[in-house]
């Protein structure tokens, strides 16, 4: 039986809201859209819970983790509570729990509850192991591009990040200054400050109460949003300078193979940044930027402005995301991947 069919079967407690396409779709019947997670009670009776999300985390998935466990171990103090990720960049290193994120993934007794944030069960990486033995399993996402996985799914693409449904599920009561700022750094790295097209009235009311907890937030938004080391800007540099534009200069590409990588020595988290200044540069609808993995394999973000569903191109080759903020990684060499890419992106195109 599938992980979708289980979660129907077992329990009947998913949720998937979005466009209706996406809702006919689900699992789930028309009834279920208005079922609220309640964080406490599906967890009062564990010793053990877990926390993960997805491989090469992002702002959103730190803040949405690290939030959720703050909370569950404020609320829930009796219970051993644990965060597995890839070491995430140490731009995040003042949220509370960033020296507490186990990146060594050791093996560990079943857990009674396991979170998976912000992704799907096959993005876990190493952390899938634990999410396999659960005897319990959550998943809490906002990527359209994900079926659900587990026991439970909260799933809602209509939702700007992962952090604004882990806030929405908080009993107000229980927030602080430290919850506030892991959930308000998760929220603008994937609204992009409130500037993308998936900020919404709601997402923007929640940060206004966010900031009343009195962190500094223009230092959090500066420090790790906008700032860059003088490595990473000079990686930028050669990225725009290389790049190349096609389809009548409505998109754009970079490379950066791991000769260049090893040359400056970079890793995937020092490229954050460049596919989102790739995308600003005036009459580009679709940006590309691509860094090689390992021998004919490349890492590929995508980002687009109203023409291009990245989401629906990512997902064709493996990936998933967002409708302006997508990623897949793909086989071949780099101007394989480009043309195979290229007529999707010419496709829809064509169509808007």
């Amino acid at each position: 039986m599938s992980e979708r069919a289980k979660c129907l079967f077992q329990r009947k407690k998913c949720e998937f809201t979005g466009d209706v396409n996406h809702l006919r779709k689900s699992p789930v019947g028309r009834n279920e859209v208005n079922f609220m997670l309640n964080l406490l009670e599906e967890c009062k009776e564990a010793g053990r819970i877990g926390i993960s999300g997805h491989i090469r985390p992002d702002g959103d998935c730190v803040g949405a983790c690290l939030g959720l466990w703050q909370y569950l171990k404020k609320c829930l103090p009796q219970t051993h509570v644990r965060v597995f990720l890839e070491k995430p960049a140490d731009i995040f290193n003042e949220i509370k729990g960033f020296d507490e994120i186990d990146s060594e993934f050791p093996e560990e007794e079943p857990f009674d509850v396991f979170f998976v944030m912000d992704c799907g069960a096959d993005r876990l990486g190493e952390a899938e192991k634990y999410f396999k033995a659960a005897v319990k399993t959550i998943n809490i996402d906002h990527h359209i591009s994900n079926p659900g996985c587990g026991t439970i799914c909260y799933i809602k693409p209509q939702v700007g990040s992962s952090s604004e449904l882990v806030y929405d599920l908080m009993e107000e009561g229980m927030m602080d200054r430290d919850i506030a700022m892991a959930i308000y750094i998760g929220i603008i790295h994937d609204t992009g400050v409130f500037q993308y097209s998936n900020t919404s009235p709601a997402t923007m009311e929640k940060g206004a109460k966010l900031i009343r907890y009195g962190f500094d937030f223009p230092r959090m938004i500066r420090e790790t949003f906008y700032q860059k080391t003088y490595l990473q800007a000079q990686v930028m540099g050669r990225a725009l300078m290389e790049s190349i534009r096609f389809l009548d200069g409505q998109c754009i590409v970079s490379v950066l193979d791991k000769k260049a990588m090893d040359f400056y020595n970079v890793e995937s988290q020092d490229l954050d940044g460049i596919v989102n200044q790739l995308r600003n540069i005036k009459g580009v609808e679709c940006a590309v930027f691509m860094y090689q993995t390992a021998t004919l394999e490349y890492r590929v973000s995508l980002r687009s402005g109203e023409r291009v569903n990245v989401a629906a191109i990512a997902s064709f080759f493996g990936g998933g995301g967002h409708a302006r903020a997508a990623g897949c990684t793909m086989k071949g060499t780099f101007h394989d991947c480009i043309n195979n890419l290229s007529l999707h992106i010419e496709q829809e195109l064509l169509k808007s």
